[in-house]
């Protein structure tokens, strides 16, 4: 298992601002998890390393030899982390997110560059309906989606405390863009019929951030 610790640093829409200049996040392998934050927009993963490439960066405490090797790196890193974080304000990746060693007894680390866009964010509870929706000539652009349950607030209404009170369940899923891209409108259910049950017996809800945007070649299409 990985162990990390970090030294640096009813459905809805709303319209949140603009995206800022790139942020670099670099987790040691220790014990902490690896955190990615937007304070307005929704993460967008840019580039991801674990391994090494630098012999200087999480070496305090480290043998020679445990830093000499700078040609190490997982192939696929950046997938998991945009998988895990596209799409959210807030991302946090646990100790198992990468289960292979691509340089054993190389102290690793975790370094994630992300930008924060500017988005649309869509939250629908389980069995109801998630409508996305732009201006006319404009098409959806999906950044990201999950569906599961992360917090205890939202879509509680109605529910005993049973069906929320596992936090630590999320399903990124690539559903909503697969259905949803490229067209000026779209409707999809928050159901496990669509995305499957990620925690059974929790009462589930549809992340979604998109944005709208002026196609490059052809006019979106109504759902």
């Amino acid at each position: 298992m990985l162990l990390f610790s970090t030294v640096l640093l009813l459905g809805t829409s709303v319209l949140v601002n603009t995206g800022f200049s790139a942020e670099t996040v670099t987790t040691c392998q220790e014990n902490a998890v690896h955190r990615l934050s937007c304070d307005f927009g929704v993460i967008s993963v840019q580039t991801s390393l674990y391994g090494r490439v630098d012999s200087s960066i999480c070496s305090d405490g480290r043998r020679p030899d445990q830093v000499s090797n700078t040609d190490c790196s997982l192939l696929g890193a950046v997938d998991i982390v945009k998988k895990r974080c596209n799409g959210k304000k807030v991302c946090e990746l646990s100790n198992d997110a990468f289960t292979s060693d691509p340089c054993w007894r190389t102290a690793k680390y975790l370094q994630t560059t992300y930008t924060c866009l500017s988005a649309i964010t869509s939250v629908t509870c389980e069995l109801s309906l998630a409508h996305l929706k732009c201006d006319e000539g404009q098409v959806i652009s999906v950044y990201g989606a999950d569906y599961g349950r992360r917090d205890q607030t939202t879509c509680i209404y109605g529910r005993p405390i049973s069906q929320i009170q596992n936090t630590a369940c999320s399903n990124p899923t690539n559903q909503v863009a697969d259905r949803c891209e490229g067209k000026n409108s779209c409707t999809i259910q928050a159901s496990n019929s669509v995305f499957g049950d990620p925690c059974v017996g929790i009462f589930k809800y549809l992340e979604v951030a998109y944005a709208c945007q002026y196609p490059s070649n052809s006019q979106g299409e109504a759902v």
